[in-house]
Parts: structure tokens; C-alpha cells; sequence
């Protein structure tokens, strides 16, 4: 039975779809078998694998409308190992589409619910917002990565994710648990980034994970080239972060690494 994990966090520019692709990338070398849902209109995850967003015919809009069955939107990568459901700009009307259909919360776990047996992990890169999107990817979730980079305004609106996560327990998803906080963009040399590890780590202690994101201009490169940091430099300190995550995810499911 395979792990669904969403990747979340209201605001934007926190790493989320860095995470997202990096982390299947990472899985998906470690012999996981991995599928990543692009749930973001702005379909990043999507052409950060090197799929052309302008050629999806198929992806999440219709997994969500239910007009496609959740094999039908599946398509290959050159990742090994990592399967992906894109995404595409339509997305941005799914959440006024759904809002007058009963159990709109509810889409995505019915869609993929067939898909658990098939797949190690199953990742979720969710929307900047906490809207039907990111409520339909939680209530689907078994647990979330919130990705929180180390800068000034790190820990405002973490909160109100909080909030949000405690309101999906309670109305829609009981079984959903915390993965871990995790923190990104770090640069050692940075007073700031240091105070905000510590900060993070006194307030969240053990949900926050050992390993941290390191700010590294090949990550920050690979996307533009549609690749993961593992394929575009598999010997970069991003890549080896990405990879010690994927590890540590493993070991906290109680994996053999």
C-alpha cells in the first residue's frame, strides 16, 4: 500500500515544487516507485520533468472533474522510476467548478484511491493558497511536507496552515499526519537563516526534519532545463540533500534504506 504525501504551504516562493520534483527524482533513484500529481495551475512540477505544459491534453482538471479515470491522466517521465499527472493552466477554473458539487472536498481521494497498490509514494505539489486544491489534496493525503524557507517572514502564515491542517483532522481526513517540516533555501554564511533554524526547531522540535535545503545554483538551474537536480547534477550539494530527505522519509515508514 503506498504513502500519499502533499506538499504544502500557502505562501509562495517556499520551495514547494523544488521539494516536489526532487523528492520523486530522489525516491525514484532509491528504486521507489513514485508518482507525482501536479496539483498548481502554474504546472511547474509539470515542466520541471521536461513535460511541454502546452501539450497536456490529459491531467489533473480532468482527474478532478472525474471525466477521466486517475490511469488515463498518467504519463511517463524521463525520470526513473517517477510517473506524473500534469497539469495545465485550465486547473485555475476547477475550484469554481466544484464549488456547487457535493463532496467537492473529495475529488481527488476518490480519484486516486485505486492508484495506493500501485506505487510506493504518491506526491501531491499543491497550489500556493489554502483553497478547494489544497483542501481536496490534504483530505487525500496521509500526511504533509510543508517546505518553510529559512528568511524574515518564514513562520507568518505557518499558523494558519496549521489551522488549516487541524480543520481537515477534524471535518475531513482524521488519518492525516504531519511528515515534517522542512526547511529550505538555507545559506550557512547568513546570521538570518541560522536564526531561523533555530527558531523552527524550538518551537516544532521533532516535526521538523534533520535534513536541510541548501541554497545551490544547480537547483536553481535544473528546472529551466526540465530536468531534477538529480539527472541535471547528480553530484550537487542539492542533490544530495534531496536524496538524504527521500532517506529520511524511507526510515521514518519504517523502510529498509
Amino acid at each position: 500500500m503506498g504513502k500519499i504525501i502533499a506538499i504544502a504551504n500557502q505562501k509562495g516562493g517556499v520551495g514547494k515544487t523544488t521539494t516536489s520534483v526532487n523528492l520523486a527524482a530522489s525516491l525514484g533513484v532509491l528504486e521507489k516507485k513514485v508518482l507525482l500529481i501536479d496539483a498548481d495551475p502554474q504546472a511547474n512540477a509539470t515542466s520541471g520533468l521536461g513535460i511541454d505544459v502546452e501539450s497536456v491534453e490529459v491531467g489533473t482538471y480532468e482527474l478532478l472533474e472525474h471525466t477521466k479515470s486517475a490511469s488515463e491522466t498518467i504519463m511517463p517521465t524521463t525520470s526513473p522510476n517517477v510517473d506524473l499527472i500534469p497539469s495545465h493552466i485550465d486547473l485555475v477554473a476547477i475550484e469554481i467548478e466544484l464549488v456547487d458539487k457535493e463532496q467537492r472536498e473529495y475529488m481527488m481521494r476518490k480519484a486516486i484511491g485505486e492508484l495506493k497498490d500501485k506505487y510506493d509514494y504518491i506526491l501531491i505539489d499543491c497550489a500556493p493558497s489554502l483553497g478547494l486544491l489544497t483542501l481536496n489534496a490534504l483530505t487525500a493525503s496521509d500526511s504533509v511536507v510543508i517546505p518553510i524557507q529559512c528568511e524574515y517572514f518564514a513562520l507568518e502564515g505557518l499558523g494558519k496552515l496549521l489551522n488549516t491542517i487541524k480543520s481537515v483532522q477534524k471535518i475531513h481526513n482524521p488519518e492525516l499526519d504531519i511528515e515534517g517540516l522542512l526547511l529550505t533555501m538555507f545559506d550557512s554564511r547568513l546570521r538570518l537563516s541560522n536564526q531561523v533554524v533555530e527558531e523552527v526547531k524550538k518551537h516544532f522540535s521533532e516535526m521538523v526534519f534533520d535534513t536541510i535545503i541548501q541554497r545551490n545554483v544547480r537547483l536553481s538551474e535544473a528546472p529551466s532545463y526540465g530536468e531534477s537536480i538529480i539527472k541535471y547534477d547528480a553530484s550537487s550539494k542539492g542533490a544530495a540533500n534531496y536524496l538524504n530527505l527521500a532517506n529520511e522519509i524511507m526510515k521514518k515508514n519504517k523502510e529498509k534504506v
